[in-house]
């Protein structure tokens, strides 16, 4: 079987990168889509594991050859997500995370309409301002800054196929798993596999 894309999007601070590493600890068969960039490597850093690092130049020419299922520039860098990895991925059988940004996950939707779209919303406000608060990293205009921004992000969630509400990391693990499933269980999907049999 083919497998597919779902994006996990939501605002900073919910928890994404945690449920993602929980995730891929539990469930097998699974890609995590490696964005480009044009920043350079940091220490530690490994081309092909955190990012596909690339020259503007070599940015731009993948942009005019329409090889990003998504691309933004963000302060002087450019970030992309690369369509061949994703479809080899997909080829393989493996369904594929990208954790991107909620404009992000419009552009790849405009792309591909089958694309499946999870966000993860705090499970209050409270919680999110507690948790962006608690990390000590952020002063507290950041922090506002945050979650305003936060607040503009969510107005996207009713448009998305599924909202997963991160109260536990090991629930909101729970409910992915069942919606990667249920999406397999698709008619088309299960049908075309009978008739191939």
């Amino acid at each position: 079987m083919k497998g597919k894309t779902f994006i996990i999007a939501g605002p900073s601070g919910v928890g994404k990168g945690t449920i993602i590493q929980a995730l891929f600890a539990q469930q097998k068969n699974l890609y995590f889509s490696v964005s480009a960039t044009t920043r350079a490597p940091r220490p530690g850093e490994v081309d092909g594991v955190h990012y596909h690092f690339l020259t503007r130049e070599q940015f731009l020419r993948w942009i005019e050859e329409d090889a990003f299922l998504e691309h933004a520039e963000y302060i002087g860098n450019f970030y992309g997500t690369p369509k061949r990895y994703v479809d080899e991925a997909m080829d393989r059988g493996e369904d594929v995370i990208l954790d991107i940004e909620v404009q992000g996950a419009e552009q790849v939707y405009q792309k591909r309409p089958d694309t499946i779209r999870i966000f993860i919303a705090p499970p209050s406000w409270q919680e999110l301002e507690r948790r962006l608060t608690s990390r000590g990293t952020e002063t507290p205009e950041k922090v506002r800054s945050r979650l305003a921004r936060a607040r503009e992000e969510f107005s996207y969630a009713e448009g998305y196929n599924y909202v997963v509400i991160n109260n536990t990391v090991e629930e909101a693990v729970r409910e992915i798993q069942a919606i990667i499933c249920a999406e397999h269980c698709r008619p088309a999907q299960r049908i075309a596999l009978i008739n191939g049999m």
